[in-house]
C-alpha cells in the first residue's frame, strides 16, 4: 500500500459521518507505520478500544470502514477460530466478529454486516509472517505468499462490496 494522509484516511470513510471520521484515533505510531508490508490499513482505535477501522484501495478509490468490536469474552473454553479474511488461525480471542454499519441509506436504516477478523486487523503481517499469532501458527499452505495476499485483498474486497451496496451478505 503506498503512504496515505490522515486527511484521505479521513475523507475515505463510507459509513459513519465526517464528523465521526475526524474525531477517530489514527493508528499509534502512524509516521512509522510499516507501509510496504501494509496491503491495507487496519487499527484499533487506541481512545476508543470497542471501535477498528479499516482503509483499502477499493474501486478505483480508498474505502474507509469504521467497525465496532464485541468486548472481550471473559472465561469459558479456549476456542480456536480462523480470521475470514486472511485465513490465519488463532487461539482465544485472537479473531472477533466485527460490525460495520452500511454505507448509505442501508446504513441509517440501522443495517450492518459482519466479518470475523484478526481481532487486531493485522491481517497483512500475518500472511508476511511478520507478526505471529498467540499459541497457534498458521496453517500450513502450498500457496505463496502473493497468492495468499491476493485470496486476503479479495476476501477483504467481498466485504467491503457488501458494506458499500447494502447488498446481501
Amino acid at each position: 500500500m503506498n503512504p496515505i494522509s490522515e486527511k484521505e484516511i479521513r475523507a475515505s470513510f463510507v459509513n459513519c459521518s465526517k464528523g465521526a471520521a475526524n474525531r477517530l484515533g489514527l493508528p499509534r505510531h502512524f509516521a512509522d507505520l510499516p507501509w510496504p508490508d501494509l496491503d491495507f490499513l487496519g487499527w484499533r482505535d487506541p481512545g476508543a478500544p470497542e471501535r477498528g477501522h479499516i482503509v483499502a484501495e477499493h474501486g478505483g478509490g480508498l474505502v474507509g470502514v469504521a467497525l465496532r468490536v464485541p468486548p472481550p469474552v471473559r472465561g469459558g473454553l479456549t476456542r480456536t477460530t480462523v480470521c475470514s479474511i486472511c485465513l490465519t488461525g488463532h487461539s482465544g480471542s485472537g479473531v472477533s466478529l466485527l460490525t460495520a454499519s452500511r454505507a448509505g441509506a442501508a446504513g441509517r436504516d440501522g443495517n450492518s454486516v459482519g466479518v470475523y477478523m484478526c481481532d487486531d486487523l493485522a491481517c497483512p503481517l500475518y500472511v508476511r509472517g511478520l507478526r505471529t499469532p498467540t499459541r497457534l501458527g498458521r496453517y500450513e499452505e502450498s500457496l505463496t505468499v502473493e497468492e495468499k495476499l491476493d485470496r486476503a485483498l479479495a476476501n477483504l474486497g467481498r466485504f467491503l462490496d457488501t458494506v458499500l451496496d447494502g447488498g446481501p451478505a
